[in-house]
């Protein structure tokens, strides 16, 4: 069993790696974004608590977010668990750390995948997806073999994400770089962090993500 954390800007792959590990390692992907909306829609008292402050517009705290990592932390996951969109912050990264040392796990591995900005600008604003199947295409590196028509099921309906723009992107890296950046030295300084090429060759990534855990 193997936790580990992905770190990385908007659109450095994580997600992709993600999902490769979750399929082949049967690891388990907490995402925080996702564990709120199911919470908001569980009628259990902890989401009672996540629907109530969302729905007044409000950031859910550390405290409760912790709250929902511990309950799928009890619920247990064969391969290990993936952290994905937290800890944002060093306060979290404690918080964090406090949960698996109580919990009787430990954190085997934070991987960074690293990104060039003005590439990664590149990447995410050429990006479209397939509205009906959710396949993924690129201006560039990845367009349908017939234009405005998804390869996959024949669909029309292709759309960029509102905030795929170049101004939005540097604003979410500029947020990045602010809140979360600090966490690459603080695990530097645990002897946990490895770092990979986050715009390698989809495989390539995968295959440094994968020789960092087997050595984990």
């Amino acid at each position: 069993m193997t936790n580990i954390i992905l770190l990385g800007p908007p659109g450095a792959g994580k997600g992709t790696q993600a999902k490769r590990l979750v399929d082949e390692r049967a690891m388990v992907q907490l995402s925080t974004g996702d564990m709120l909306r199911e919470a908001k829609t569980s009628g259990t008292e902890m989401g009672k608590r996540v629907s109530a402050i969302m729905d007044r517009g409000e950031l859910v705290t550390d405290e409760i977010v912790i709250g929902l990592i511990e309950e799928k932390i009890g619920q247990g996951a064969g391969g290990g668990f993936i952290f994905d969109g937290f800890p944002r912050t060093l306060k979290q990264a404690d918080a964090l750390g406090d949960l698996l040392a109580k919990t009787g796990q430990k954190l085997d591995a934070v991987i960074e995948m690293q990104v060039d900005d003005a590439a990664l600008v590149a990447r995410i604003t050429g990006r479209f997806t397939c509205g009906n199947c959710g396949a993924v295409y690129h201006d560039v590196t990845k367009p349908p073999a017939v234009a405005e028509t998804c390869d996959a099921c024949g669909s029309h309906d292709l759309r960029r994400r509102a905030d795929d723009n170049e101004d939005a992107l540097k604003t979410r890296l500029m947020e990045y770089y602010k809140k979360t950046s600090p966490l690459i030295g603080y695990y530097y300084a645990k002897g946990q962090l490895s770092s990979v090429d986050g715009l390698a060759e989809m495989d390539a990534v995968a295959a440094a993500v994968s020789k960092v855990l087997d050595k984990a």
